[in-house]
């Protein structure tokens, strides 16, 4: 009933008291996710490369790697893709977004691999909990 509505937001249903974001919460994440947006537009345009795409694409199909092994080679992409950023942006900001937007290049080639693509890249986002945490509690 916690739906994720296809723009990004949740539905308007809230169950057991939850309480929903504060207009001020849903105004700070919007900011964000339109820089990160316009950072990505940049990015797939400059950056992204179908090749790379379709080396990841084989790597989520091959069965025999697990999540942990799929997670080491995306970040060895993104790694490797972050060092054509303009040198003044914020690296962790770049990492992420190459992280989101492979992941939406992934799906839009394989919709089918989209339980094992979300599961890792969230596993590969982890790592930069408190850089998103941070990044929060300045825009707001």
């Amino acid at each position: 009933d916690d739906e994720l509505q296809t723009d990004g937001n949740r539905s308007g249903h809230l169950q057991n008291g939850e309480q929903g974001l504060s207009a001020t919460d849903e105004e700070v994440i919007r900011t964000i996710a339109a820089q990160l947006a316009a950072i990505g537009d940049q990015f797939d345009r400059d950056i992204i490369q179908a090749r790379v795409v379709n080396d990841l694409v084989q790597h989520f199909q091959n069965e025999n790697l697990s999540i942990e092994e799929i997670t080491l080679y995306m970040s060895r992409v993104v790694e490797e893709l972050i060092r054509s950023i303009p040198p003044d942006m914020d690296q962790e900001k770049a990492m992420l977004v190459l992280a989101m937007l492979l992941t939406k290049k992934i799906l839009n080639t394989v919709p089918s691999l989209l339980q094992r693509v979300i599961n890792t890249t969230v596993n590969y986002m982890n790592q930069f909990h408190d850089y998103i945490v941070d990044m929060v509690s300045q825009t707001a």
